[in-house]
């Protein structure tokens, strides 16, 4: 915890569109869940009108049933009535034609209609294998075990989101599903196992079975290296079902390959458990996978930051005014040291909560999945590690954007002309940025090109929502993290004052575990710099 001497108050203080990547957006899926609410409420207007109408229908039964009954005790006296035979004629002729219509008539059209219109809007396959990866990505970076998430019991969550945020048998099995897909085989496993446990407790599935969960994890052990567990789940699998084809392949195969490996010498047997740990540890990442992937993970949980008590007290927050600013001579700003070298620094309170709304509401019907260059074609594409949705807005778009803008150059001395609009991101379920640097580094020298406005200088970060848990900012080379706090912005140099690139400020969005994260971000260009930081021989901060 940093010391404030001289300001002992600053610590006190995207349009829907069919399949694009829902959980990438909590913006976007508050309206899915209000689309939802209006379909449960036309489905609940359907059912009053089909109770309405077996109403009427009982109605009508229990009156004929009276009329039938009286009648069939003594049929020539009841017949012997004029009235009766009119009536009896009359409903025969008549009032069972009106009957069969009531029963005919469709009382669906209503809810089917607006379920049609409302499906163009529904998420498809791929966005629920996104969410499903997303919660295993959750579960990977904080390391939480399935029981932790199937219970709902998150770090940071209410005892009344524990009563909602369940996973049934049929969820945790999905899950596994996805992994299996994915060839990702101890995610399998862990899934499966979570869906066994379940339903070994009591829980009741009417689409998942022992059997078919005991398949699964069969396979996913035996491909991780496990004999010994994958042949006790084939014997449990066949006690449920001797004539399951598949299994019985499967115990004869195991039975095979375990006398094998007891016919191994134990060195070879070391090997092999030291092969079968390193594979379990790979938990299925992609050939792709960061090397700095552990530091990152590290520093999202909040492990391994490092800041010396030395360095520490170093570290203040001050009242700031540039340098007798105009703007902020009375108002000074509320500035804190994040870090020292490279200097991040933060600025609490620097927008107002009724602005980050209208930037928010100016964003939302525009966002889309973010981006990123490719450093060799140049082409923007999605990519696995930049999770989240982002908008462009420009200075003419909205006065708002305009202040903040000018806040921006008020606050750090950098011409904003030639910065780049400000790009408003949402980060959804399991939202992140893996480690990447804002410049362009000497192997993709024309990665700012077509702008002509050089290298991005420096990065302004805006917070625009507190998060729950998780959606940490972190520095995987310098082993810093700094935490989301609404209203306040982190800013520092990606360039040195000799326009070489600081390797130093690589950092990453840590994945979102329990909330909603807003941030905006302006990257300043090195163009009309040129007075305002001057350029130096030295790498310096």
């Amino acid at each position: 915890m940093k010391l404030c001497h001289c300001c002992t108050t600053l610590l006190l203080f995207t349009s829907i569109s069919a399949h694009s990547d829902f959980f990438t957006s909590i913006g976007h899926m508050t309206d899915l869940l209000f689309m939802e609410k209006d379909l449960v409420s036309s489905l609940k207007d359907y059912i009053r009108a089909e109770e309405d109408k077996l109403q009427r229908i009982k109605l009508w039964a229990d009156r004929l049933d009276n009329l039938s009954t009286a009648g069939s005790q003594d049929p020539e006296a009841f017949l012997g009535h004029p009235v009766n035979a009119f009536k009896l004629i009359k409903r025969l002729n008549t009032e069972w034609a009106e009957l069969e219509n009531l029963v005919l008539t469709d009382m669906s059209d209503a809810f089917v209609s607006n379920l049609t219109i409302q499906r163009q809007h529904f998420p498809n396959d791929d966005d629920q294998t996104g969410a499903a990866k997303a919660l295993m990505r959750l579960q990977d970076t904080y390391k939480l075990d399935t029981e932790t998430i199937s219970s709902g019991q998150l770090p940071g969550s209410s005892s009344v989101d524990m009563m909602i945020n369940v996973l049934s048998v049929e969820d945790c099995y999905d899950l596994g599903k996805v992994a299996y897909s994915d060839v990702d085989y101890y995610h399998t496993e862990l899934w499966m196992a979570q869906a066994l446990k379940q339903l070994d407790q009591g829980e009741e599935s009417s689409t998942v079975d022992f059997v078919a969960i005991l398949d699964y994890l069969s396979y996913s052990v035996y491909q991780q290296g496990e004999l010994e567990r994958a042949l006790d789940f084939t014997k449990r699998l066949l006690e449920l079902d001797p004539s399951h084809q598949r299994a019985n392949g499967n115990l004869k195969y195991f039975e095979y390959q375990l006398f094998k490996k007891k016919m191994k010498e134990s060195q070879e047997d070391e090997d092999e458990d030291e092969e079968q740990r390193t594979r379990k540890e790979s938990r299925g990442r992609r050939d792709d996978y960061l090397p700095e992937r552990k530091q990152y993970e590290k520093l999202c949980r909040g492990e391994g930051v490092r800041m010396t008590p030395r360095r520490q007290s170093r570290l203040f927050c001050r009242y700031y005014d540039n340098g007798r600013h105009p703007r902020f001579v009375i108002g000074p700003l509320k500035q804190e040291d994040e870090w020292d070298s490279p200097h991040i620094v933060r600025y609490h309170d620097i927008v107002s909560d009724r602005d980050i709304e209208k930037v928010k509401e100016l964003a939302k019907p525009r966002l889309r999945r973010a981006t990123i260059s490719n450093p060799v074609t140049g082409v923007l594409e999605t990519a696995h590690y930049r999770i989240s949705k982002s908008a462009w807005l420009g200075a003419y778009e909205h006065p708002v954007v305009d202040k903040i803008n000018q806040k921006i150059e008020d606050v750090t001395g950098l011409d904003v002309s030639t910065a780049e609009d400000l790009q408003v991101a949402n980060y959804g379920v399991g939202g992140q940025y893996e480690p990447h640097f804002d410049f362009g580094r000497k192997d993709e020298p024309d990665a700012f090109e077509e702008l002509g406005t050089g290298n991005r200088i420096a990065t302004w970060l805006l917070y625009m929502s507190d998060v729950q848990a998780g959606g940490a900012t972190v520095f995987t080379d310098i082993s810093a993290a700094v935490q989301p706090k609404k209203g306040s912005a982190v800013f520092w140099f990606n360039l040195y004052p000799s326009g070489e690139g600081d390797y130093r400020t690589r950092h990453a969005a840590c994945p979102v575990l329990l909330g909603n994260k807003w941030v905006s971000n302006k990257w300043i260009h090195e163009r009309g710099q040129e007075f305002r930081r001057r350029c130096g021989l030295h790498w310096t901060d």
